[in-house]
């Protein structure tokens, strides 16, 4: 069988998006060929979902029918510059689409990497990893529909998918990639509440991860805007207007808005 789909990185998210992409049959293990430097790496992908894996990135992309960029963006120059210099060995011209999911480099330098493919770029978020995740994904200047719905189909076996334009992606990976991060502080902090308060660690940790997961299934299903639920819960003189209460004192709101922010502007210092 032919490679129908060449993963560069073989960490977190790539192994992500693959493990997803194999359960749900999308691809087939032996259309997939991966490439990672770490042999302990490449041998565990071979063990748990049965793919072609390489440490060569120019046989990737020499192979395959769409390529999947999922490395760190600091090495992207390096990788790229592996690629495009090979002699023609990579890039086949049966080969159009790029696909990556760097945070911070934008379509212009992808597109200049990769002159004469199609690029999209996307940003998917860790939650991918058990198919709950939401991507954002914005198309380049000479990607098809076809193209477009590959790329969809991809992402949507790991998660929602959203279409957004191009400049939007640094707030993307602010709230929704680097999103998880402040999560997971935040359950961690609510445990930390319950251990002061008198709980034993496990209970307060159970009833802070099933808190935030509870009320997230909550506000999907429901459609209510976050502040109704708030209010709902909310009594005059009550327990959690004290502690809404405390949260506005302490910044708890601008802090989250400023993370964002701040992991927004980092994400458009990757690019420089």
């Amino acid at each position: 069988m032919s490679i129908k789909l060449g993963i560069i990185g073989g960490g977190v998210m790539g192994e992500a998006l693959l493990s997803r992409i194999i359960t749900q049959q999308l691809y087939y293990s032996d259309q997939v060929l991966v490439s990672e430097p770490q042999a302990p790496r490449r041998e565990l992908l071979v063990q748990k979902y049965g793919v072609k894996v390489t440490s060569d990135n120019q046989e990737v992309a020499a192979l395959s029918d769409i390529l999947l960029l999922a490395i760190k963006p600091q090495v992207f120059e390096a990788v790229a510059t592996d690629l495009v210099e090979s002699e023609g060995k990579t890039l086949t011209e049966g080969q159009s689409l790029v696909i990556s999911i760097l945070a911070g480099i934008s379509l212009t330098k992808l597109e200049k990497a990769f002159a004469g493919k199609q690029v999209i770029r996307a940003m998917p978020n860790t939650p991918a990893t058990v198919g709950a995740g939401i991507t954002a994904i914005s198309a380049g200047k000479a990607v098809t529909s076809d193209q477009m719905a590959q790329a969809r189909a991809i992402f949507s076996a790991v998660g929602e998918v959203v279409e957004v334009q191009e400049p939007l992606l640094d707030a993307v990976t602010g709230l929704s990639g680097s999103g998880p991060a402040y999560v997971a502080i935040m359950i961690e902090a609510l445990a930390d509440g319950g251990v002061a308060a008198g709980l034993p660690r496990a209970v307060a940790s159970q009833l802070a991860l099933s808190t935030v997961l509870g009320t997230a299934q909550l506000l999907s299903s429901s459609e209510l805007h976050p502040a109704q639920l708030k209010d709902r819960v909310t009594s005059p003189g009550g327990t959690t207007i004290a502690g809404v209460s405390q949260l506005e004192r302490s910044g708890f709101r601008s802090a989250l808005i400023e993370a964002v922010q701040a992991a927004c502007r980092r994400s458009q210092e990757l690019d420089q």
